[in-house]
């Protein structure tokens, strides 16, 4: 028998005997070499204030960057959680979970960042009411710990709010995918902006003539086709104006006025399809609908929508997207059609 560290092991079988012993380096081997390196973990040691200056620093290096040395535009972190207090319109806190994205600016001849102080960055203010004008100071403290040119924050976030069924008098929450998002560019004007995933029903105009066509002329039974759908509004907040999701979320509803219900009965579901048909929209209905609303509201400097219906009729789906047309803002380049319309 073979004993390590109070662990036994059976002799190894004779096909595996060695007629030359081989080196172990974390376990003894069947050629009953001892383990060159000693593995342990000190529980008890507490570093102090000099030996943390000893520690090797892999920004202070020179002449240790790989490949091209050239900037790097966003370097950062991404998928870092944790709870924040959510201000709301009523003045209460709302809890809830945030994943955050950090990402800074990197100069030539630097070999990297310290990532992990966007972490502590966020733990300085993580028992504050977090409004987007929070996350501005967030992403300035970010920029200048990291004395990076640029600075980047986006805190993503599902938020509910309780909304009233049609006629029934029942009530349930409806989240919201969204997100928060700070900029920082030098020693410019912060720029902020708010993301809105929000899901509503298209009923097609055309389908919709063609039933009733059918009805009509031959006494045929018809349904036109509707569809579970997606916009994604992306908008930049007007320096100094204070915007909160649930106003977007109130534009959203005002033009598209087809959302996905929450809690429903008999009487519910006919006043939806009653809905449905006294709206009827296209994907292009649905974007110059959200661009009317959006353009009236002058706390939104620039606007990006991007609508997406998943077809009930077609085995593909229809898309769109507008935006405000501000010189050198938002442009119609949007393409990532697969996201927005995985709902």
């Amino acid at each position: 028998m073979l004993s390590y560290d109070n662990k036994q092991t059976l002799e190894p079988p004779a096909f595996l005997e060695k007629k030359s012993s081989k080196k172990a380096y974390l376990f003894r081997n069947t050629d009953g070499a001892e383990p060159i390196l000693t593995r342990h973990y000190d529980a008890h040691f507490q570093p102090d204030e000099a030996y943390r200056a000893s520690l090797p620093d892999m920004t202070e290096t020179v002449d240790s960057v790989e490949g091209a040395n050239v900037a790097i535009q966003q370097v950062g972190i991404c998928g870092f959680r944790l709870p924040l207090r959510f201000a709301t319109p009523t003045g209460e806190a709302l809890t809830l979970e945030a994943r955050i994205t950090g990402t800074v600016s990197l100069e030539a001849n630097l070999k990297g960042i310290n990532m992990s102080r966007i972490i502590r960055t966020f733990y300085t203010r993580k028992d504050e009411v977090f409004t987007l004008e929070t996350l501005t100071h967030l992403v300035r403290d970010y920029q200048r710990e990291l004395e990076s040119l640029d600075a980047r924050i986006k805190v993503s976030f599902s938020y509910p709010t309780l909304v009233p069924s049609l006629r029934s008098g029942l009530e349930g929450y409806q989240f919201y995918d969204a997100s928060y998002e700070a900029l920082a560019e030098g020693a410019k004007p912060i720029r902020r902006f708010i993301t809105l995933d929000f899901v509503y029903s298209s009923a097609c105009p055309c389908s919709a003539e063609l039933a009733e066509h059918a009805r009509d002329t031959r006494g045929v039974y018809a349904i036109p086709h509707s569809q579970r759908s997606k916009a994604r509004l992306r908008v930049e907040v007007a320096p100094g104006a204070r915007l909160h999701l649930e106003d977007l979320i109130q534009h959203a509803r005002q033009a598209l006025k087809t959302e996905t219900q929450v809690m429903v009965k008999r009487e519910d579901e006919q006043a939806f399809a009653e809905l449905n048909g006294a709206y009827v929209k296209f994907v292009e209905d649905a974007a110059r609908l959200l661009y009317q609303e959006l353009n009236t509201d002058g706390r939104i400097r620039d606007f990006q929508v991007a609508c997406a219906h998943l077809e009930s009729l077609h085995s593909h789906d229809a898309v769109s997207v507008i935006v405000k047309g501000v010189p050198g803002g938002f442009r119609a380049d949007f393409s990532d059609f697969a996201n927005p319309i995985s709902i």
